[in-house]
């Protein structure tokens, strides 16, 4: 190049060797998830134990972190078990008086080949049938 030419140095960042990131399955792209979808799952494979598949955030700490109201996340939670993402289950715990009151809800995560299979059922199932003409000769 010329005189001028400025050199470009490369401002990307290197990847924690430490692990401090999460991966989400490349398939997760194509179930056509809305955004508030898509950030709610990511929360929960952020918190999922990767042995269990499991979390238990509370709703509160879910609508902190993501930026929604309680009611939104509650809208995605019944969408993501909708669409065989997630099952989500109701815990109970037991107070220092030994009352029984309702815990934060246990969720686990599907594997995402599920997911996949239920979409194309369904995205199946809605396809016209194609009536076979015969040729005429």
């Amino acid at each position: 190049m010329g005189g001028n030419a400025t050199e470009i140095k490369n401002t990307y960042t290197k990847r924690s060797p430490l692990g401090h990131y999460f991966l989400l399955p490349n398939e997760i792209i194509t179930l056509g998830l809305s955004p508030g979808e898509l950030s709610l799952y990511a929360y929960l494979i952020f918190c999922e134990d990767r042995k269990t598949h499991q979390c238990w955030p509370s709703i509160g700490r879910i609508s902190q972190h993501t930026g929604m109201s309680a009611n939104t996340v509650a809208k995605y939670i019944r969408q993501l078990e909708d669409k065989r993402l997630i099952n989500v289950e109701p815990t109970k715990v037991c107070t220092k008086s030994g009352e029984v009151r309702n815990g934060t809800q246990l969720f686990t995560i599907r594997p995402i080949q599920e997911a996949v299979n239920f979409k194309l059922e369904r995205d199946l199932a809605t396809l016209p049938e194609q009536k076979h003409a015969r040729k005429r000769r």
